[in-house]
């Protein structure tokens, strides 16, 4: 007789748990979900309905993946930020709550009277800055620059879906593009892990997400350099630059904004209380 949704569960939160995977509950009650086009509510709904053949090998399939340490989010295609749902794939970036920290700062100076019309974001992965401030921010238009054309394919893609495409264009580039424009704003999530720290991240980032898009330098800092030695040429003065950070590098990444001149950075924090985030105005 086929298993039950109930049982499936238990059966599937034992083989991530070996795994040592963390919120096993969790990450099978999403799977099976999926499998079955579904609510995870539906599964605490209908405990004991059974599956076909097919849908227990699929999701038999997906547990197996997710135990290999495959981030959910590879095997759904999906990421929620924001609340909103952003496809994904091993050719960026998962979306993060962390990030939020970012889409929280724009908004508190938005509230303080700075107005972006134009933004301009660097590294854009998924989209999900961009995408998500141009939500917030109906009278917004802006550009994503990303290396990866497999990236900014996944971007169009999301502008497409959120409704957002025509006020979003995406283009290939580094960190000193000149795109004939200044913006009012300039956010990015650059990669700033330590390239000798790689090995010891999580196996779901070290082992599946892109370490373009991870490996910082030396001293994890070498793409705010560089940002930062081309900023005049795409952000205007009176202009908001906001980065992302990791642990412990806010103090550094605020001096070196300020020698790029740029006033009195801004840390904010994230929910876990750690200066997640970095915001400043150029000066003329």
């Amino acid at each position: 007789m086929a298993a039950s949704l109930r049982s499936l569960v238990h059966e599937a939160s034992g083989i991530l748990r070996q795994a040592d995977v963390s919120d096993v509950k969790r990450d099978a009650s999403l799977l099976l979900a999926y499998v079955l086009n579904e609510d995870v509510g539906y599964l605490y709904r209908e405990p004991d309905r059974r599956l076909t053949e097919e849908e227990t090998r699929t999701f038999k399939q997906l547990v197996e993946r997710r135990a290999a340490r495959e981030p959910l989010s590879h095997l759904t295609g999906h990421r929620e930020f924001w609340s909103l749902d952003f496809l994904v794939s091993g050719d960026v970036l998962d979306p993060r709550p962390d990030s939020e920290t970012l889409i929280e700062a724009v908004l508190l100076s938005r509230s303080q009277g700075f107005k972006p019309q134009r933004v301009l974001d660097l590294g854009t992965g998924s989209g999900c800055l961009l995408l998500t401030i141009l939500s917030e921010i109906p009278s917004a238009t802006g550009i994503g620059v990303d290396l990866s054309d497999a990236a900014l394919a996944i971007a169009q893609e999301n502008a497409r879906r959120l409704g957002i495409k025509a006020r979003a264009e995406f283009h290939r580039g580094s960190w000193d593009i000149d795109l004939g424009e200044k913006f009012d704003l300039v956010i990015s999530n650059p990669p700033y892990i330590l390239t000798g720290a790689l090995a010891d991240l999580q196996p779901e980032v070290r082992d599946f997400e892109p370490h373009l898009a991870l490996d910082g330098g030396v001293d994890g800092l070498d793409c705010y350099r560089n940002i930062l030695s081309n900023i005049r040429n795409i952000l205007r003065s009176g202009g908001q630059l906001v980065f992302e950070v990791g642990i412990g590098q806010a103090p550094d990444v605020g001096k070196m904004m300020e020698k790029a001149g740029f006033s009195s950075p801004q840390f904010h924090k994230d929910i876990g209380a750690i200066e997640r985030c970095v915001s400043a105005i150029l000066r003329d």
